[in-house]
């Protein structure tokens, strides 16, 4: 991960997963690198079995009563969250069986000074966890994924750059799809003619209003199309 600059007010995010690799490497890129060296934001991951306190490091066994796969085990979490875990933590679970995740939690998220992000693995944690030391189950779509260690990438992206200062233009936030309950408008840039196909004049005539209510009405006709569901009934 590269080195950020010391910032006490930066965003503090802390993710736990038996395969750290994993967001280490996609996190260590883009927007979320330079977000971090620039001390807006301080991620690190962190390896479960790190926890575990028996010479294999075991954080998983099979569940009571009976069932395919295995549960991670109560100590090595509890441990782990109980040594990260400050005042004004909030501790996420990626977890099918989770709330759906949205912008609109994206950027409540992005709010909170220190995120922790739990990653399952195998058929879940013990509900134990849940219970006692989670704030909120978060799944990032109706699949299943090997562990959560993608999904946790997922929503610190989403997360990071809504984070003031992140994103070179403030206003490309705003206009994301979902920001403004539509998807986004069509984009285009040069050159103007490509194999048959030309830009919109409205996009060349430099006429602002226009401008605005071409991409409104191209925006609600794609979601129209593509996610009537995120429209209110007629």
């Amino acid at each position: 991960m590269p080195t950020p600059r010391r910032n006490r007010h930066a965003v503090r995010i802390d993710i736990v997963s038996l395969f750290p690799q994993i967001p280490a490497a996609i996190l260590g890129e883009s927007i979320i690198k330079r977000a971090q060296q620039r001390g807006l934001v301080e991620i690190q991951t962190h390896n479960l079995r790190d926890w575990a306190t028996d010479k294999h490091r075991t954080t998983d066994d099979t569940p009571y009563g009976g069932s395919q796969g295995m549960v991670l085990k109560c100590e090595p979490i509890f441990a782990a969250i109980e040594a990260l875990r400050r005042d004004d933590s909030h501790v996420a679970l990626m977890s099918p069986a989770g709330v759906p995740f949205q912008q609109t939690r994206a950027a409540a998220l992005a709010t909170a000074p220190h995120l922790i992000l739990l990653c399952g693995h195998y058929e879940g944690v013990d509900q134990r966890v849940i219970e006692q030391l989670v704030d909120e189950e978060i799944s990032i779509g109706d699949y299943v994924l090997t562990n959560g260690a993608l999904a946790a990438c997922v929503i610190v992206d989403a997360v990071v750059r809504l984070i003031p200062g992140v994103l070179g233009d403030e206003k490309s936030a705003p206009d994301d799809s979902f920001s403004s309950g539509l998807l986004e408008f069509p984009q285009y840039t040069r050159p103007v003619e490509f194999r048959g196909s030309r830009v919109p004049d409205v996009l060349l005539s430099g006429h602002h209003a226009e401008i605005a209510k071409w991409r409104r009405e191209r925006a609600l006709e794609k979601t129209r199309r593509v996610r009537p569901d995120l429209l209110p009934p007629p």
